[in-house]
């Protein structure tokens, strides 16, 4: 025990101010304290001086000029390095903030800006309903993706009201344990499988859940598409380096959205963040596949990535005639039969394998003996003096290289060139409507990528080597169990491809603005009449689909384009004068030339030995097998950002579908945290 007067001079006077709605009370408070008080003594000592009798649970102490919440309450000041120059703010952990979907609604909710946005994610895809949320994470727009819709707003008259699905009153948005929502981990089937509309067993839940079934229904089903003038005034990338503004403001999972500047009602993007979509199943998923559907979308429209006009009229009749009439129309509320449903699974069995995200349970169907291909292909090699030189070889494809030879008869001696495409680049080269099927393979090499092009003569032989391309570049064979879905995959897309011109119903009588569908560049190509003509003639392949099949063909599409699952930052590589683009993928980090777009070398994860930050100097570096070193700091985005991408892919790697859909968030933050 010490005396008052002991008390006094060991003692010093803290200003807190404390954030109520109370006008006649006062907001600042001097309390006198000492440096071994501890935090949750402090908020006792400050809600006795209050005398408002409300409940302070949610309440905690912010530090404005350090930027962090002080949230261990038996901590004590001198432990936190608080002193008398130490301004607190007494504020609720849990306020509003704007969410813009990729379906560019706006839902306001209630998120934890306190805790970690890992887990913040977490908690808003639970009150959402979409699984797997550390795939999506949230974006701050940047200034230079805002001044175009800036500059229309100051042009227009009327300010324009935005409807925003307010999810405010969520059990799981105000911190408390209450109702999951439509969020489920059991294997009871929340969504018909066909429809995407909610299963007749779980409408009873919606009464304790802010997913009504009318906001279920804005958040699983595409709704009428936006006009060409809201089109126009969204931000489109030109070049690379736009493309890498896109990417800029990713926020730091691990940090929370105050450390980071993120203020009560600020309006932030939820975007898949990670290119691996693992475990979907339209039982339980309707709400994320539409969104996954939604952000594929936008991003073709707004020329985020490229596609040739066959793809881009494929994209269009998957989501205007049919997406959209489905939607709208009273056929997807119809019930399947079970052999429908079936052959949906079996669509979504080929997407699971589409990329790296999960292994597949096939694993029995891997064989010993690995198999090989053999045929004649013609073989493209661009030269300088000349423009291409075509000549037909006899190509055998094993394990995971490509041997050419003059002809069959020669096979058995040695090859002309053996390429192994372990690394390489693999890019589809096709038009199906003059029957061009070519790959062309940027194989990498000590001083750059050597181009070779392989034409087939038909779609079989195209998606075979295709494949086989596609799995050796991963360092899988062919004996691997995705194998064969590739190549079925490969064939579907090549058959929503296969259209004829055929007599289509009047265009003029058809109700569709085909500058919702298709990019500006193809808008300003054709007239509005001839588009229209065309999509019905793409239409004709897509249009025995059901609603949710259609929205994972999109989504299978526009992942078989070259450009799918890359964020570009602009970098400068260590003992480089120049600036260069650093594409980061699920499974690879490519160097492209800033001013062609051309890949210059490919790093393959599986190759990596290890990747640290020197956060001094805020640069990269990454070890390869083979004694291959990288070092490369980063110029449009913070070094943070690329970190937590690579450590993120990784961590994603390790998931399998006997988790139970737990993760372990220490081995995420220990892969992506960094040590600044």
């Amino acid at each position: 025990m010490i005396s008052s007067k002991e008390y006094e001079s060991h003692s010093w006077e803290l200003l807190v101010t404390v954030d109520h709605q109370h006008e006649e009370v006062q907001k600042e408070f001097l309390l006198q304290v000492t440096g071994d008080l501890h935090i949750g003594g402090l908020m006792l000592k400050l809600v006795e001086q209050i005398k408002i009798s409300q409940d302070w649970s949610d309440y905690a102490f912010w530090w404005e000029q350090k930027k962090r919440w002080l949230l261990k309450t038996h901590w004590t000041l001198d432990k936190c390095g608080v002193q008398a120059d130490a301004k607190l703010f007494f504020t609720t952990q849990h306020k509003m903030l704007r969410l813009r979907l990729p379906n560019m609604k706006t839902v306001r909710l209630k998120v934890s800006f306190s805790c970690v946005v890992f887990r913040a994610v977490s908690d808003i895809c639970k009150i959402l309903n979409i699984r797997r949320s550390e795939e999506l994470s949230l974006v701050k727009q940047s200034e230079d993706t805002l001044k175009k819709k800036k500059k229309k707003d100051k042009n227009s008259k009327e300010p324009a009201t935005e409807d925003i699905l307010n999810l405010c009153n969520s059990p799981a948005s105000s911190g408390l344990s209450g109702s999951p929502g439509l969020y489920s981990k059991t294997m009871t089937p929340t969504y018909d499988p066909i429809s995407g509309t909610p299963a007749s067993s779980t409408i009873t839940w919606f009464s304790d859940s802010p997913l009504t079934e009318q906001n279920c229904s804005i958040l699983a089903f595409s709704h009428p598409n936006c006009s060409p003038e809201m089109l126009a005034e969204l931000y489109q990338p030109r070049t690379l380096a736009d493309k890498a503004k896109l990417n800029a403001g990713w926020l730091d999972s691990s940090r929370s959205l105050m450390e980071q500047g993120i203020l009560e009602d600020d309006q932030l993007l939820l975007r898949f963040k990670y290119y691996t979509f693992f475990d979907l199943n339209p039982k339980y998923d309707a709400v994320r596949i539409n969104q996954i559907y939604e952000q594929a979308r936008w991003a073709i429209l707004l020329e985020e990535i490229d596609c040739t006009e066959e793809e881009m009229l494929i994209f269009a009749a998957l989501q205007a005639y049919h997406v959209s009439k489905l939607s709208l129309s009273s056929e997807a509320q119809d019930f399947p039969c079970e052999s429908e449903a079936d052959e949906v699974e079996a669509a979504l069995s080929n997407l699971e394998v589409a990329l790296e995200g999960g292994n597949s349970s096939k694993t029995l169907e891997d064989i010993t003996d690995i198999p090989k291909l053999a045929d004649n292909l013609r073989l493209v090699r661009p030269k300088k003096l000349a423009l291409k030189a075509i000549k037909q070889y006899w190509f055998v494809f094993r394990d995971t290289s490509i041997s050419y030879f003059k002809n069959q008869e020669c096979a058995q001696g040695e090859p002309i060139e053996k390429l192994n495409l372990k690394g390489c680049e693999v890019v589809p080269d096709v038009n199906v409507a003059a029957k061009k099927f070519g790959i062309k393979l940027l194989i990498p090499v000590a001083d750059g990528m050597n181009e070779a092009y392989l034409r087939c003569e038909n779609e079989n032989q195209y998606a075979q080597w295709m494949a086989a391309c596609v799995l050796a570049s991963k360092g899988k064979t062919m004996a691997d169990s995705s194998y064969h879905p590739e190549v079925h995959k490969i064939l579907s897309f090549l058959k929503m491809k296969n259209w004829t011109a055929q007599a289509v119903s009047d265009p003029e009588s058809t109700d569709m603005k085909p500058e919702c569908f298709v990019s500006p560049r193809y808008t300003k190509k054709y007239k509005s009449k001839q588009l229209v003509t065309r999509i019905l003639e793409a239409h004709q392949n897509v249009s025995q689909m059901t609603l949710v099949e259609a929205k994972l063909r999109f989504i299978q599409a526009w992942q078989s384009l070259p450009e799918f699952g890359l964020s570009y930052y602009i970098v400068r590589f260590k003992g480089s004068k120049k600036d260069d683009v650093l594409g980061v993928s699920y499974n690879r980090l490519i160097r492209i030339d800033i001013a062609t777009g051309d890949p210059i070398t490919t790093w393959r994860f599986s190759n990596m030995k290890q990747w640290n930050v020197n956060w001094e100097i805020r640069q990269v570096a990454i070890e390869f097998d083979q004694n291959v070193s990288i070092a490369f700091t980063c110029l449009s985005a913070d070094c943070k950002i690329i970190h937590e991408y690579i450590g993120g892919y990784i961590f994603l790697s390790t998931r399998s579908k006997d988790q139970n859909e737990t993760l372990d968030e220490d081995l995420f933050h220990k892969l992506t945290g960094g040590q600044e």
